[in-house]
């Protein structure tokens, strides 16, 4: 069975070609600046790596793109689009309504556009990629929505609820969501198996640190507690977001700098984070390089960002009473051993001691063990694969059929 992969985004369209006996990628590639000047189609497969420009006006012309690349007589890797057995699709916001994924109906679309309020970057661009792709695939082939905050739907009413007039969460739904949710639910599973043992058993915390970043806290495989809330805003500083601030910050400045909500947004999500306390960069290998060369800024940036991300995991050890393994994954997760020994020396209260010659070895695509033989917390690095999450829903609800 051969799966494909779709997370549709306001301007783009990532995709990824699953043959699933055996889990190989057969292609993938993204479809950039959908709508603008200067689009293109990026494609890649085991012997191809091609980009092409090509006017791509709106998703259904980019799913067409990709069906002709997957296509092509040259670099192609289907003969037929019949091949494709069914389509899963990343969908961000799946409110309270959505526990699991599920087969797309014009019924599961109507409730997806529901929650748009929620995720306006996100959602309608996931139900934009649905309809492209029904258009272009035929009613035939089955759709399949897997949705990032499911995960994260067994959260107790305690660490869901804000402290606001209960009203709003009645009226707007307003509530701790949490995100990654198909990043999270993969390395916790990987990790229970590198354990050798049933997640049912384990207590685990997951850290998801890349430029959107999140940690989890997951008792016997359920979320009991997770860093991002009504949106990926909230938690811990990110690439260029702020993370949680006393809420007085927001009206503060908007009424200093005469701002309004939709610009203040704009501030706290693109302009704030690793990119607003450092002054240089949003990315952390420009950041690591001012701060080798004495910029002082720099350096509060890790400081923060490495004591903020500790702070999370000690009270996450505390909401799971103890912890039996500690994951690293994502860009910076998985490719800063510096993060990961500033983090896990914070952590040494709680019995976690880093093995530095392991965590040096794990970077650029090692995977492996951190923590020393004497830790009482097993650390590791666990490579995320959010793609095969959604292309394993995806083969089951379509076998189930």
């Amino acid at each position: 069975m051969k799966i494909l992969v779709i997370n549709a985004g306001s301007s783009s369209l990532k995709y990824q070609l699953i043959d699933m006996d055996g889990e190989k990628v057969l292609a993938k590639g993204n479809c950039e600046r959908i709508g603008g000047e200067g689009s293109c189609i990026g494609y890649k497969t085991d012997s191809a790596n091609l980009k092409k420009e090509v006017a791509i006006p709106d998703h259904a012309v980019a799913f067409t793109e990709v069906k002709n690349m997957l296509l092509d007589p040259e670099v192609g890797v289907i003969k037929n689009l019949s091949e494709v057995s069914a389509v899963g699709h990343r969908v961000v916001q799946g409110g309270s309504t959505f526990h699991e994924s599920c087969l797309v109906t014009p019924e599961v679309i109507a409730e997806v556009e529901k929650f748009s309020p929620l995720a306006p970057l996100h959602n309608p661009a996931n139900i934009q990629g649905i309809l492209s792709s029904q258009e272009v695939f035929g009613a035939d082939t089955p759709q399949i929505a897997v949705f990032d905050t499911a995960f994260h739907s067994t959260m107790p009413e305690k660490a869901y609820m804000y402290a606001i007039p209960y009203e709003y969460y009645e009226k707007y739904g307003v509530r701790r969501y949490g995100f990654h949710g198909t990043s999270h639910r993969f390395v916790s599973t990987e990790m229970a198996k590198r354990m050798g043992k049933d997640i049912k058993d384990l207590k685990l915390i997951t850290c998801h640190i890349g430029n959107g970043s999140s940690i989890t806290a997951i008792d016997g495989g359920k979320v009991i507690d997770t860093t991002m809330g009504l949106t990926p805003l909230d938690g811990f500083m990110m690439g260029t977001r702020s993370g949680s601030l006393d809420p007085s910050v927001v009206t503060f400045i908007e009424e200093k700098e005469n701002l309004t909500p939709a610009e203040m947004d704009a501030v706290l999500n693109k302009k704030s984070g690793m990119l607003g306390i450092s002054g240089v960069s949003s990315d952390d290998r420009d950041i690591a390089a001012a701060e080798a060369a004495g910029n002082p800024r720099a350096k509060l940036t890790h400081d923060m960002l490495y004591y903020q991300i500790a702070k999370y995991v000690g009270a996450y050890y505390v909401a799971l009473g103890g912890c039996d393994g500690i994951v690293f994954t994502a860009g910076l997760g998985e490719n800063q051993p510096a993060l990961r020994k500033k983090v896990c020396e914070y952590l040494k209260a709680i019995g976690v001691e880093i093995d530095d010659a392991r965590n040096e070895a794990c970077i650029h695509g090692n995977e492996g063990v951190l923590s020393s033989d004497n830790s009482k917390i097993r650390v590791e690095l666990v490579a995320t694969n959010e793609e095969l999450v959604i292309a394993r829903d995806t083969k089951a609800i379509v076998e189930a059929l």
